[in-house]
Formats: structure tokens, C-alpha cells, sequence
């Protein structure tokens, strides 16, 4: 992964556009320049992991800044200040879409490039990994009439690509579709995208209140920052509006309460709420080189709870020429909730936290993630390991009750032999 450059011989300017080639082509999603006393530390995130590329002498750090800072639009005087640009461009013969941020730190800029890959999202909502079952969920959402459909994270999990991919299904010549975001990170043909500018007053709110006067019949809003927002997006959404939009919340259930914690009251709600689509991202085991291993105790354990399956051996990473340790690519886990009027009249009517869990995981038959990330484990699709870095599972079992501890622990009772009888929060 390593690379070494002619700093001597080669000029700044190739070195940089040598970079940024080279690390899209290692399919990087950022690049990280890391200021230190002695070296400038470059690092590139693959696979959502980072890892160390290569080390320019103390001679070429600030020119190095400089030429990034100057080809994203930046002002290259001010280094007092964090500051925003993007880069967009063909190099050999790639376009690239780059959005790039500084942050002054103790030893000078550090500088981070975010490489936009809309591959995925051009290839359509089949390519993003549902379920069948999920898939169908999916397909029933995004054609209702009106309601608030929301797309939910982490940072870094594909939020956007799956809206963009939604937006793409949905963009046809019957339907006028307008998005609000900052910023527009795709520029879809045929959708009208506003571009958001809070230091002149073009914030998320004001725009969808002028957007709710352009006869929309789809609304997409980037984000979901506040109260206001939350409010309004509600409110569009009663009003005969399919609005889509993400939120940073672990889950279903979580991103109900974090609603109703920004002040949305609980009939609208109840009434504007169509769906939920949580979801994470885990590395690709290898199709080429994964093995398959025997199942420790521990990992039965959590099958046979979890799914109600008997499991002897799953997927492991080996590592080839093609891959990096055993894994290429990531691919999604996704919870997908549909809201039924059981749940409506749960939330308007503020019932207990735990009786709306089991609404949405028991009654309503929701896939969570730790089922859809196991489920994928059996196929071969990633590993064991891949799901304990993004899932707590005991923590999402049920840290508190002892008969799952000690389940886990091997001491398996008949209660355990039917899935439906476990309540995953």
C-alpha cells in the first residue's frame, strides 16, 4: 500500500495529481495529509480503513498545501482558519468529484480530500445490497404519495448514495422533483437542485419553504440539522409530499424518538412518517480468496438466538493480488422499517418505549441490522468480524437480561430455538 515518489525530481503539481489518481484508482474514499514536526503523513482510507501511503519531506509540506488549496478554490493567505473547496476535474481520463476541507492544527494544515464515487448510485437500487425482502419494503416506499421517508446513520454509510439511488427511480418526465442540500453532491439530469447558502440566508428551512410554492411532488432534504427543519419537512410531508431525507440515528426506533426530540409533535408525526431505512456499512470479504472455518461457540451462540440457525462453519478473509487482507469493497447492512397504523397510533398516542419496540421489531416483522449483517455472514458476503465493529450484540440483545447472557455464554434453553421469540432492541 506504501508509495514512494521522487520528491527530488518530480514538481508539486504532479506529485499532487499523482496522489489523488492513485488513491481513486485503490478505490480510496479520502485522502488525509497530516502535518507532523519532521514529515507531512499521507494517509488514504479504503475500505473505511485507514492506512499509511507515503511521507513528503519537510521541504515540500507547505507547497503540497498550497497546490491543493489553490486548485480547490481556497485562499491560500489564511491558514487561521478551517476552510472548504472542492476539486473537480479530468485526470487520465477520470472524472473525478473531490470536496476538500483543511483544519489548522499544532504543527500547520491538516488537509483531507473526500473522493465521491456516484458508481453506486448510477447502478440503481439493486446494486445497493437489500435483502429480497428489505428490496420489496423499499420499492413499496418510494411510491407512496405522500409521507416522510427517512434514510438513517452514521457518518460515512452510504446515506447519500442510497437517496441519490432512490432519486434516480423516482426521476421521471410526470414528476417534478426538487432536493435542498449542502451541497450538492451528484447533479442528477432532470431534478432540481438548490444549493444551500446559510451566510446569505439560503438555509435548509427558508429554501423548503419556497420550495413547498414550486408545485413539487417529490422533496429531497439533504440532512436533517434542526428543529425547524424536522419541523417543516413534517409538515410538506401531509401535505400530499413524498419527502426523503436522512438523520443521524443508530435505528428505527431511535430515529422515532430523536423526532419527537426535535420538537415535532407527536399527531403530525404519527401521520407523516412512512418509513425508516437504517443502515451501515461493513467491508466485502474477497470473492476470490475468502475460506470458510469452523464457527467458535460463541459465534453459534449468537446464530442460533439471533436467526434461529444452526451454523457450523462461516466466511473468513484469507488475502490475495486482488484484495487488501482479504476484503474488497464494502456492501451495506439495512433495517427497514414500514410504518402500519399500529405504529402510528403507538407513537401519537405516546406509549411506553418498550411496548413501540415490540411493535417494530416483533409485530411488524422488521429485519434489523444485526439479522441482515448475519444473514449476509452465511452468504459470504462479509464476516463475523466485519459485524462486531459495527454492532454492539449484546448491547443490542439486550445488555440487561440475564437469560441472554447466558445464552451467549452456551447455556441455550428450548425459549431460544424459535426466533420470534427474541425481542432485539
Amino acid at each position: 500500500m506504501f508509495k514512494e515518489f521522487d520528491y527530488e525530481k518530480l514538481p508539486v503539481v504532479d506529485i499532487v495529481n499523482e496522489m489523488i489518481t492513485d488513491a481513486a484508482k485503490r478505490r480510496a474514499s479520502d485522502i488525509h495529509f497530516d502535518p507532523t514536526p519532521t514529515i507531512l503523513k499521507v494517509r488514504i482510507r479504503v475500505d473505511g480503513e485507514l492506512t499509511d501511503y507515503a511521507e513528503v519531506p519537510e521541504s515540500l509540506k507547505n507547497p503540497l498545501i498550497t497546490r491543493i488549496k489553490i486548485i480547490s478554490g481556497m485562499n491560500i493567505t489564511e491558514s487561521r482558519l478551517p476552510q472548504d473547496g472542492a476539486i473537480k476535474n479530468i485526470m487520465e481520463d477520470s472524472d473525478l468529484d473531490l470536496r476538500v476541507s483543511t483544519l489548522p492544527i499544532v504543527y500547520g494544515e491538516k488537509v483531507v480530500i473526500r473522493i465521491l464515487d456516484y458508481s453506486m448510485s448510477a447502478n440503481g437500487l439493486e446494486a445497493l445490497g437489500f435483502s429480497a425482502i428489505n428490496f420489496e419494503k423499499v420499492k413499496k416506499l418510494i411510491e407512496i404519495p405522500s409521507g416522510i421517508l427517512l434514510i438513517t446513520g452514521a457518518t460515512g454509510t452510504g446515506k447519500s448514495t442510497t437517496v441519490y439511488s432512490m432519486l434516480q427511480s423516482l426521476n421521471t418526465a410526470e414528476r417534478n422533483i426538487i432536493t435542498v442540500e449542502d451541497p450538492v453532491e451528484m447533479k442528477l439530469s432532470g431534478i432540481n437542485q438548490v444549493q444551500t447558502m446559510s451566510e446569505i440566508g439560503l438555509t435548509f428551512a427558508n429554501a423548503l419553504r419556497s420550495i413547498l410554492r414550486q408545485d413539487p411532488d417529490i422533496i429531497m432534504i439533504g440532512e436533517i440539522r434542526d428543529d425547524e427543519t424536522a419541523r417543516i419537512a413534517v409538515r410538506a410531508s401531509i401535505t400530499g409530499h413524498l419527502v426523503l431525507s436522512t438523520l443521524h440515528t443508530n435505528n428505527s426506533l431511535n430515529t422515532i424518538e430523536r423526532l419527537l426530540d426535535m420538537d415535532v409533535e407527536r399527531y403530525l408525526l404519527g401521520s407523516a412518517l412512512a418509513g425508516v431505512i437504517s443502515q451501515r456499512l461493513v467491508k466485502k470479504l474477497c470473492p476470490k480468496c475468502r475460506s470458510s472455518r469452523k464457527a467458535t461457540d460463541y459465534e453459534k451462540n449468537v446464530f442460533k438466538i439471533v436467526l434461529g440457525m444452526e451454523i457450523s462453519d462461516i466466511y473468513t478473509p484469507v488475502g490475495c493480488d486482488e484484495c487488501y487482507k482479504g476484503y474488497k469493497g464494502r456492501i451495506a447492512i439495512q433495517e427497514v422499517l414500514m410504518i402500519d397504523q399500529s405504529i402510528r397510533d403507538a407513537i401519537t398516542n405516546n406509549i411506553r418505549k418498550d411496548e413501540l419496540r415490540k411493535l417494530v421489531y416483533a409485530e411488524n416483522s422488521t429485519i434489523t441490522l444485526l439479522q441482515d449483517g448475519l444473514t449476509k455472514v452465511i452468504e459470504g458476503l462479509t464476516s463475523f468480524e466485519e459485524i462486531l465493529k459495527v454492532i454492539d450484540i449484546e448491547d443490542d440483545l439486550g445488555q440487561d437480561d440475564e437469560s441472554i447472557k447466558n445464552a451467549l455464554m452456551g447455556k441455550i434453553d428450548e425459549s431460544f430455538s424459535n426466533n420470534n421469540n427474541i425481542e432485539i432492541l
